[in-house]
Formats: C-alpha cells, sequence, structure tokens
C-alpha cells in the first residue's frame, strides 16, 4: 500500500519560511517523480514543483527563486523549501508521487499572515 503523509506546514507570516517533508512508503522511491502541488480555498489544484529520480527540476513560474524541491532517496522523503512567503502562497500542500499512477499525501496547510 502507497502511503505518502506530509508535515511541516503550518502558520508563518509574509516573508517568512517553512520547509514541508513528504515521508513515501509502499514504492520504489529512487523511481517515482516527485512532486508538491497545492490548492487554495476556490482554486484549482495547480503545481508547485517536480523532482524527477535522476534530480531534475520543474517548477511553477509563481515560486521560482523562492522555493526549493529536493530528495533524499536513502530516507525516501522529498522535501520542500519554501522562502519569502507571501500570502498568495497560502493554501494545502499536497505530496504527490508519479509511480506507475499517481498518488496523493493527505496535504498540510500552510497559512502566511500579512
Amino acid at each position: 500500500q502507497v502511503q505518502l503523509v506530509e508535515s511541516g506546514g503550518g502558520l508563518v507570516q509574509a516573508g517568512g519560511s517553512l520547509r514541508l517533508s513528504c515521508a513515501a512508503s509502499g514504492i520504489i522511491f529512487s523511481d517515482a517523480v516527485m512532486g508538491w502541488y497545492r490548492q487554495a480555498p476556490g482554486k484549482r489544484r495547480e503545481l508547485v514543483a517536480t523532482i524527477a529520480s535522476g534530480g531534475r527540476t520543474n517548477y511553477a513560474d509563481s515560486v521560482k527563486g523562492r522555493f526549493t524541491i529536493s530528495r533524499n532517496n536513502a530516507k525516501n522523503t522529498v522535501y520542500l523549501q519554501m522562502n519569502s512567503l507571501k500570502p498568495e502562497d497560502a493554501a494545502v500542500y499536497y505530496c504527490n508521487a508519479m509511480y506507475g499512477r499517481s498518488y496523493w499525501g493527505q496535504g498540510t496547510q500552510v497559512t502566511v499572515s500579512s
């Protein structure tokens, strides 16, 4: 059974930082494309960043230069370092694994106060 468990969300002031983590189990993590998505109230879920098995990364334009995605294959964990947070970054952040099919975590709330 595939499980993705996110952690690290919370409340932060604008300009602050948070680091999200997602621990995966039930997959060969090193073979999976991992990603972070987010969904704000009333909006569609959108891509934030992805990282391929070989380490190549892709970012939404809105987070380039502020967010960094990384992975530790030995720990089966993907991270999202979020710096210079803005109120518009507030959303539920979801971990995603592409491994034959798409798997999702339960989400973690990020709130940014202005």
